[in-house]
């Protein structure tokens, strides 16, 4: 008896294995590929909320020297769900770095994190990450 009935799946298997594949990033002559990276910090923490002036100090203090070239701030408002399942709303900081894909960056990046967090008693911080080209 013919396996047809596996057919659809294997299709199916097939398609998604080609969504993941990737092409090489392209970048124009007057572009350079790097990464965007975002972080999203949460401001809530058990003792109330971290201050602008604690925010102010923590770009000044663990940001700026890891990413003295720029880096850009929006307040947000955002949700997630706590380690409990809770559903926690509070206000919130997008901090968006542009870098090279390199270890440098991504230890850097790595070091914010862990520094707020511990600062701040925070659970996480969200970070995405995408490349992209880019000119100046």
């Amino acid at each position: 008896m013919p396996h047809y009935s596996r057919l659809p799946a294997l299709l199916l298997i097939a398609t998604l294995a080609s969504c993941a594949t990737t092409a090489p990033l392209q970048c124009r002559r007057s572009e350079q590929a790097l990464v965007t990276t975002t972080l999203y910090f949460g401001t809530g923490k058990a003792t109330g909320a971290v201050t602008n002036e604690e925010w102010l100090g923590f770009l000044a203090d663990s940001v700026t020297p890891r990413f003295p070239q720029g880096l850009t701030v929006t307040d947000a408002s955002g949700q997630w769900r706590s380690a409990d399942g809770q559903i926690v709303r509070e206000a919130s900081h997008a901090l968006t770095l542009v870098h090279p894909d390199d270890a440098a960056s991504d230890t850097a990046i790595d070091e914010i994190i862990a520094r707020y967090k511990s600062s701040f008693a925070q659970e996480s911080v969200l970070r995405t990450r995408s490349a992209g080209c880019v000119s100046f």
